[in-house]
C-alpha cells in the first residue's frame, strides 16, 4: 500500500504540506482521478467534436478514451479500486462518479451534440455511451485485469477506435 509518507517523499514535500493540501489517501485518490479526467474532457472537448467528420472524431474520441481506460496504471487502480471497495466504499464510490460516470457523461454529451447537428440517431445518449464505451474497452480491459494480455499499444487502440466507431455508425445512421 502507498502511505502518505511516500507520497510527499515523491512529491518532493513535507508530508505536512502534503496534509494541508491532501488530507487523506481518499481525497489523494480523488485528485489523481479528477486531474486525468480533466485532460481527457478537455482533449475531447476541444478535438473531437467539429463534426466534420464524424467517423474519424468518434474513433479520435475513443482513441483517447482508450489511451485513458486501457493504460497500465488506470487498469492497476481499478484493481486497487476493486479490491478496497468493501473495506473503503468511499474509494470505489469516487472512482465510479469521477471517472466511470465523468467519462460516459462525457461521450454521451458529444452524441447529443452529433445527435442534434443530424449527423446520428440516438434516443438515448447517455445509455448510448455506456453501449459504446463498453463495446470499445471491455474486453482488452478485462483481459489486461486478469493477467491474459499485455496493455494494447496506440497502434491497437487506433484499430478498435476505427473498428467501434464503424460498427456504432452504422447502428445509429440518419
Amino acid at each position: 500500500a502507498t502511505s502518505m509518507e511516500s507520497v510527499a517523499r515523491g512529491a518532493g514535500v513535507s508530508t505536512k504540506t502534503l496534509y494541508r493540501l491532501i488530507p487523506n489517501k481518499a481525497a489523494l485518490f480523488e485528485a489523481i482521478i479528477t486531474d486525468g479526467l480533466d485532460q481527457f474532457t478537455t482533449r475531447i472537448r476541444l478535438r473531437a467534436c467539429d463534426g466534420s467528420n464524424i467517423e474519424a472524431s468518434l474513433t479520435e474520441a475513443l482513441t483517447l478514451f482508450g489511451e485513458l481506460v486501457l493504460d497500465e496504471t488506470v487498469i492497476a487502480m481499478q484493481r486497487m479500486v476493486l479490491s478496497e471497495s468493501e473495506q473503503f466504499p468511499e474509494i470505489a464510490d469516487t472512482f465510479y462518479s469521477k471517472a466511470i460516470k465523468r467519462t460516459e457523461n462525457t461521450l454521451a454529451s458529444w452524441l447529443r451534440t452529433q445527435a442534434e447537428r443530424g449527423l446520428i440517431k440516438v434516443d438515448n445518449a447517455a445509455e448510448a455511451a455506456g453501449m459504446l464505451l463498453g463495446m470499445f474497452a471491455f474486453q482488452p480491459q478485462r483481459a489486461v485485469m486478469f493477467g491474459h494480455a499485455a496493455v494494447p499499444g496506440h497502434r491497437e487502440i487506433e484499430r478498435r477506435a476505427r473498428t467501434t466507431a464503424r460498427l456504432f455508425l452504422k447502428g445509429s445512421a440518419v
